[in-house]
């Protein structure tokens, strides 16, 4: 069993490209769990055709730890991925890092774990500069790491840190860089700058992903590109994404870059100038 954490900057597609690389590994006949680490509790909703789904931490307050049964807070979707969501604190309560520390463990306990999945996914809000969003790499549960980033600077900025954090758990544990999936914004020279910071920090891009205004008529209908449109050119992408990631063996402690290598590296592409 294959456990796996995507991470990147808010905003960059991340859930999107986790539900689509996801339905498209069910498509390919292996067995999923994917676990939403975002308090907005929307990882899994193209997975179950938009259905709101109760959350781990909501279903704690409602019912008290011991309350809690499996089928409450894991529901299945989209080719019989097994879907969850942590949830978060309420508002201006609490940390939602900490809710998904919570939520982790006790899945655990209530035997989610012990199904023969090929691939587990934990897809993670934002950074990590917050150490409960960390949790499943640094608590050793994620041994795989995939950053999805795009031709922006800040975009590249989140993924450079997310490198460093890598790094400082690589020294306790088994976590690694898988590599980058570049879901683009139509940036100029995205693909090229993306295999270049790829290489300057010791990995991989793993998949080019295209901007494809198919991906948003898949949302509006609240499916999975791979649901709404299997036969397009996109849902191949993200099958191939799937494919890479099936094969991947490259998996390194990455490099990160200084911030003045980053930004000498966006002038070179031409993306900001001096």
């Amino acid at each position: 069993m294959r456990q796996i954490a995507i991470y990147g900057k808010g905003g960059i597609g991340k859930s999107t490209t986790t539900q689509n690389l996801t339905a498209a590994l069910a498509s390919l006949s292996k067995r999923v769990m994917q676990i939403g680490c975002d308090p907005k509790a929307d990882s899994t909703r193209m997975l179950l055709g938009g259905k709101a789904q109760a959350t781990v931490l909501d279903t704690m307050r409602d019912n008290g730890s011991g309350g809690v049964k499996l089928d409450a807070v894991r529901h299945t979707g989209f080719g019989g991925i097994k879907c969850v969501e942590a949830g978060g604190p309420e508002p201006g309560v609490g940390c939602a890092g900490r809710g998904v520390i919570t939520a982790i463990k006790l899945l655990e306990e209530l035997g989610a774990y012990n199904e023969n999945f090929d691939f587990i996914f934990y897809d993670v809000l934002g950074d990590v500069v917050c150490g409960g969003f960390a949790m499943p790499i640094r608590e050793g549960y994620a041994k795989e790491i995939y950053i999805v980033a795009s031709g922006e600077l800040m975009a590249l900025y989140a993924a450079n840190n997310i490198c460093k954090g890598i790094v400082k758990f690589a020294e306790s544990g088994d976590a690694r860089l898988g590599g980058i999936i570049c879901n683009s914004r139509n940036v100029d020279n995205e693909k090229e700058l993306l295999l270049e910071f790829s290489k300057k920090i010791g990995s991989q891009m793993i998949q080019f992903i295209p901007r494809d205004n198919i991906v948003q008529r898949a949302e509006i209908n609240r499916k999975t590109v791979i649901d709404f449109a299997p036969d397009s050119s996109q849902a191949e992408v993200y099958r191939s994404l799937a494919r890479n990631i099936i094969e991947n063996r490259n998996f390194v402690i990455p490099e990160p870059m200084t911030m003045q290598e980053l930004e000498d590296m966006m002038v070179e592409f031409g993306i900001i100038e001096r």
